[in-house]
């Protein structure tokens, strides 16, 4: 396998952390996807404990 398909490590300057190179076959752009979810995606029935579920919250929030 050649060097050239392979991921590279880059120096960046001023940075304390190096950064990869684009994995073959990969794309920068990130995936599209619906930004409401779908009514299909929520649950149609409700538990006696949801409504509390949603409320609580850990102390630390």
């Amino acid at each position: 396998m050649s060097s050239n398909k392979r991921q590279r490590i880059e120096r960046v300057p001023g940075a304390r952390r190096a950064k990869l190179t684009a994995a073959p076959g990969t794309s920068a752009e990130p995936a599209v996807t619906d930004a409401e979810p779908s009514a299909s995606d929520s649950p149609t029935a409700a538990g006696p404990n949801d409504e509390r579920l949603r409320r609580d919250v850990p102390p630390h929030y």
